[in-house]
């Protein structure tokens, strides 16, 4: 049988679903699984209920947000990696302009109308910066 190997990053109190990788605050793993798991396989294999995650990324995209989880059924490739966060995480500094997410992520955003502005979609951002650099 085929596998792949996942690298996940368990955060805060999630860091407890790393077993002996676990460092406290967070866990660093490696976990190898059947060619074409999805998040939810690589969920049931660590143990970790999905309803006790919040932000999630696969590869660097977002893919989940707390109570908005569309990407259960999101296939791994070999070499994925994925990092979830526990809820009481805040929303990291670095993405406070948007982030890159999952297509699943995408649509249901779109389909409540929640979805923000990604980097360069929005042109009011971009003429607030030139007016505080201009100003």
């Amino acid at each position: 049988m085929d596998t792949i190997a996942v690298d996940v990053w368990l955060y805060g109190a999630l860091a407890r679903y790393g077993g002996e990788a676990s460092r406290g605050s967070y866990a660093n793993l490696a976990v190898r699984l059947p060619a074409g798991s999805t998040l939810a396989d690589l969920l049931a294999r660590l143990g970790l209920p999905t309803e006790e995650r919040g932000i999630t990324f696969i590869d660097g995209n977002l893919s989940a947000l707390p109570g908005v989880q569309p990407d259960l059924g999101h296939p791994l490739a070999d070499g994925a990696r994925v990092g979830i966060c526990d809820p009481k995480s805040m929303w990291p500094f670095q993405y406070r302009h948007g982030a890159a997410m999952v297509d699943e992520l995408a649509r249901a955003l779109d389909g409540w109308g929640l979805r923000p502005p990604q980097a360069g979609e929005d042109g009011n951002r971009k003429g607030a910066e030139t007016q505080r650099h201009e100003g």
